[in-house]
């Protein structure tokens, strides 16, 4: 791979090698020139939409207030020490989504959004530590980071924000728009707005292995086989009948490890569940859909591209799409997977796709999945 300018000039690779959850890494001009992709008052707006999340974070007098959006009504410009933050801006808008995908060497199963945060002079979150990893791109005004590498990320306790209770500052940064400071997993850091202050964070999914495990089972309970049902026949008498028999007991866990997950299983539930949509992402398709045919004629003179809501991934023989798999076989395989990798297919790849790969198409071109290039 190429060196990136988005980087600091190093490969991909040297980033995920020497830096990727291990430290931090401060870029000097990663997007050189970078200006706001919204303006405030269109961030104002998604905020006060029920399928956007939103968070207001003010500061007074030493005091923490933390509301949760749809916001109706925003405090005063000139007020000081507030925070607006809007979350998954990539959905709303073509250019935040185009900034989102320059950071797809690192696989689409763990990108996951591109946040906003305005704030007002002295605004910001106090100091804290993300479960994820992050890029903070500064974009609009100056914000000063203090970060640090401490090992207590004890909280204080009572908040409505996770707020480090002991914050101690290692180093100290003024990004100035285009700047970007990467910060891995648990680094404690503080961010405060010097004026008027807009800060892009793109943000990496790192689901708990508890929060996995929780929807696996619920995963497999619709796909497990345990023909049968529990007997005793040589049940004999008790005089403790509120103890639970060893016979039983011992029956049931027989029975009970008979399951078992196949690597199969697990690669349908990953792709699956991550690339299942967010509780608040809808999909609308054409209000008036083409006929297959003319859905066809289009593609194969457009192309197509995937809607910037679809997430689409790909293991072996599986294609996973918004939450639903399709087994695929190697004929359509390469169609699929252009179309996952690349987030569209030219004209001519649409032409020459399989018939069940055109179908596969049209049904996500009703459903809103998709669109013509």
């Amino acid at each position: 791979m190429k060196k990136l300018p988005l980087l600091g000039d190093i490969t991909p690779a040297q980033f995920l090698r020497d830096y990727w959850h291990k430290k931090p890494l401060l870029i000097r001009q990663a997007i050189p020139g970078f200006k706001p992709l919204l303006p405030f008052e269109k961030l104002a707006e998604l905020a006060k939409q029920n399928y956007v999340e939103s968070r207001l974070v003010t500061l007074t007098d030493g005091g923490w207030d933390m509301q949760y959006g749809p916001l109706a009504e925003l405090p005063p410009r000139a007020q000081q020490a507030w925070t607006l933050l809007v979350q998954g801006v990539n959905l709303q808008d073509a250019r935040a989504d185009a900034l989102l995908r320059q950071f797809r060497f690192v696989p689409d199963a763990r990108l996951d959004d591109l946040m906003v945060s305005f704030a007002t002079d002295g605004g910001g979150v106090g100091p804290h530590f993300d479960s994820y990893d992050v890029f903070l791109l500064q974009a609009q005004g100056q914000r000063r980071w203090r970060i640090s590498a401490q090992k207590d990320l004890s909280l204080v306790e009572g908040l409505p924000l996770k707020i480090l209770s002991n914050f101690e500052a290692d180093e100290e940064f003024v990004l100035e728009p285009g700047d970007m400071l990467y910060l891995p997993p648990h680094y404690a850091h503080d961010g405060v707005a010097i004026g008027d202050c807009q800060t892009y964070s793109i943000g990496f999914r790192s689901p708990s292995y508890q929060e996995l495990g929780e929807n696996f089972l619920q995963f497999m309970a619709d796909s497990i086989d345990l023909p049968g049902r529990y007997a005793d026949p040589a049940l004999e008498a008790t005089a403790k009948p509120a103890e639970i028999p060893r016979h039983m007991l011992d029956t049931i866990a027989e029975e009970l490890n008979k399951v078992r997950f196949t690597e199969d299983d697990i690669t349908i539930f990953l792709g699956e569940y991550l690339s299942e949509p967010k509780h608040n992402v809808f999909f609308t398709g054409p209000a008036k859909p083409l006929t297959l045919e003319r859905f066809l004629q289009s593609a194969t003179k457009k192309g197509v591209a995937l809607s910037r809501k679809t997430q689409m991934l790909y293991r072996g023989g599986h294609i996973f799409i918004n939450g639903e798999s399709f087994a695929i076989g190697r004929a359509d395989r390469a169609a699929l997977v252009a179309l996952a990798n690349q987030r569209m297919l030219d004209g001519a790849a649409v032409a020459g796709a399989s018939d069940d790969v055109v179908d596969a198409l049209y049904a996500w071109y009703t459903d809103g999945w998709l669109e013509f290039a």
